[in-house]
């Protein structure tokens, strides 16, 4: 079975790079100097920022169905246009890292869900997607518990 990884769009977020430190505390974002690789997992490149580069820290609404199981929480965004997409390839941040993949049904309800290590996350994205009843995958990391990337079918 075919998938696709997608990051976030980054069209949301340049209006942000833009404004002071203030005018981003006032909206409860923070700028972040990445000072350790891996350590600032970029939601659209779906890859770790630099060491030295400035990344924004905010809380983003990453799963806002109306169901139990809507989502809010913190991620980090470079200042790039570099938006992942992929069929079949799993993006270097999330290759890197234990991940929690969700998989969800057209009711936007968890039906799957399971730990898996970078490398075999193709695996387990086969797993989930031969239930037909599931519609899509929220990739979180684990150890922090963050949303990482959508998964869809291909």
């Amino acid at each position: 079975m075919s998938f696709r990884i997608t990051g976030l769009d980054a069209a949301p977020f340049r209006e942000l790079h833009r404004l002071s430190d203030e005018a981003l505390a006032e909206k409860g974002v923070r700028r972040i100097r990445v000072d350790a690789r891996p350590g600032a997992p970029c939601r659209i490149s779906l890859d770790d920022a630099e060491i030295g580069e400035t990344v924004l820290l905010l809380n983003y609404d990453h799963q806002p169905a109306n169901s139990p199981y809507r989502q809010q929480g913190p991620i980090f965004v470079r200042e790039t246009e570099h938006r992942f997409v992929a069929v079949g390839a799993i993006p270097p941040a999330l290759a890197r890292r234990t991940l929690s993949l969700r998989g969800f049904d057209s009711d936007d309800m968890m039906i799957e869900a399971d730990l898996v290590e970078g490398a075999r996350v193709p695996d387990l994205i086969e797993r989930f997607f031969a239930n037909p009843a599931v519609a899509y995958i929220h990739a979180h990391y684990a150890r922090r518990g963050c949303y990482a990337a959508l998964v869809e079918r291909a």
